[in-house]
């Protein structure tokens, strides 16, 4: 009888939370079928100061090679004696997915403020073939921000001649999400061992592409990782890795506009004034309204946040975003890693769409939508209306957009024009309170206008704020 062992340790408090995670009670034994044989999870220790769940795959050396016809092996003896059943291989990444799918996904429906709060983890894998050395495992994991300890085995104890052999005891430690995590060693665990055990697809670009939403574009050996996940078919190895180059392309262009550009469009140094401009305004409405619970709607890379964070009458901060990257980057920018923990828990940001109800949003003083509405198909933007005023219903909602009329001062866009290529829309001064006062009436909230930033004659101003309270 042999195993596979993979084991993840986390000394959050409580540390059993991991147990809601991966909707598996820690005081249980749970074993599932798989095609290979069978997988078990099991917790090793689970006090509130330190938990381990392991997962334990009994892999079938009979089973993998039954029925298989055209195998890769070239004899039928390399079928039955290999290293498939001991060492953690694309076995174990499907066992991943098919035993901890709902943390994999990012899903806890009884604590779901858990999926996006970076823990301490320490997950260890008992037996890692690394093909190309240990430099290879080096490379795939630091990048990602983790602390990586290898232990080498050799061939064999009795021939030390024999040199190291290609396994390694491999401990991985990071403060980060449980999904972040899962999804990391589910994509480069058969890239280390540079081996899959099922015929590789189309559906698997697509699949790599999922998975490695917000890291795998800007990874420096993101083409090392597409050609080995995807080895059995070079040509779509080629598909990944020019999709991959137009996200990072897509994401560069995005990175070198102006500050103002990037929710607004506005010239570099005045865009610049501007967006301070917007912070300076939010800031003052939030701290007027006496909110201390406050929700950033679009958060982006945190600009709002790090202010509120300074003012201590702010002592719960949530911010939300689509983008996983810019979730990374705000906690970058904001050095939540390094906060002191009284600092550090004020603020709290999720990974979550504007379009569907989502509990996490309830019980906030006040939200800020800052650029953010422009950014919606118009079909939408009832979906969001009912999001935020209907399920979330803050006391106040400070929301901000570009006022269209103003375009005419900005070289780059006409009247008719838009400031960013990402927005759907622009309003005009008219529109926008026409709107606001439609959406107040309906969900029981009043709404008062307010400039941001300095105001043309004809134009008015660069940006419009509307102000929401009940």
């Amino acid at each position: 009888m042999v195993y596979m062992l993979l084991t993840i340790t986390t000394t959050h408090r409580p540390a059993t939370d991991i147990g809601y995670l991966l909707h598996k009670n820690p005081s249980r034994c749970q074993g599932f079928e798989m095609a290979f044989g069978r997988a078990y999870v099991f917790y090793p220790e689970a006090t509130a100061e330190r938990c381990t769940v392991a997962l334990l795959l009994d892999v079938d050396p009979i089973e993998i090679v039954r029925g298989r016809e055209g195998s890769h092996a070239p004899g039928l003896l390399d079928q039955y004696v290999n290293d498939r059943p001991y060492v953690a291989s694309s076995f174990l990444s499907v066992a991943i997915a098919g035993v901890f799918g709902s943390a994999l996904q990012g899903k806890c429906s009884e604590r779901p403020e858990l999926v996006n709060r970076p823990m301490p983890f320490v997950a260890r894998l008992a037996a890692m073939p690394v093909r190309g050395g240990q430099g290879v495992l080096h490379k795939m994991f630091e990048p990602l921000g983790y602390s990586v300890r290898a232990e080498p085995h050799i061939l064999d104890g009795e021939f030390p001649e024999w040199g190291e052999s290609p396994y390694y005891t491999v401990q991985l430690a990071h403060s980060i999400t449980l999904r972040e995590l899962l999804t990391h060693l589910y994509v480069l665990i058969p890239v280390l061992d540079n081996y899959k055990h099922y015929y590789v697809s189309q559906a698997e670009v697509d699949n790599l592409l999922k998975k490695g939403e917000g890291w795998l574009a800007g990874h420096p050996e993101r083409d090392f990782i597409a050609r080995r996940y995807l080895k059995f078919q070079p040509s779509l190895a080629r598909e990944a890795l020019e999709r991959l180059a137009q996200e990072d392309a897509n994401q560069d262009e995005l990175e070198d506009l102006p500050p103002g550009d990037v929710t607004g469009g506005e010239a570099s140094e005045e865009g610049q004034h501007l967006d301070e401009a917007r912070i300076g305004s939010v800031m003052a409405v939030l701290k007027g309204s006496g909110a201390r619970r406050v929700l950033d709607v679009g958060c982006g890379e945190g600009r709002l946040i790090r202010e509120l964070l300074r003012d201590r009458q702010f002592e719960a901060i949530l911010g939300m975003d689509v983008s996983i990257r810019a979730l990374e980057r705000a906690a970058e920018r904001l050095r939540l890693d390094r906060m002191p923990p009284a600092q550090r828990e004020r603020v709290r940001l999720i990974h979550g769409s504007l379009m569907y109800r989502d509990g996490r949003l309830h019980g906030y003083d006040a939200a800020a939508v800052v650029e953010v509405v422009e950014h919606l198909d118009p079909p939408r933007l009832r979906a969001f209306e009912r999001v935020l005023f209907e399920c979330a219903q803050p006391g106040t909602i400070v929301l901000t957009t570009p006022n269209r009329e103003y375009n005419v001062k900005w070289d780059a866009v006409g009247a008719e024009g838009l400031r960013h290529s990402d927005h759907r829309f622009e309003w005009t001064r008219g529109e926008f309170q026409d709107r606001a006062a439609q959406v107040a009436g309906r969900h029981g909230y009043r709404v008062r206008f307010m400039p941001v930033g300095p105001e043309d004659p004809a134009a008015g101003p660069p940006t419009q704020m509307g102000v929401f309270s009940r």
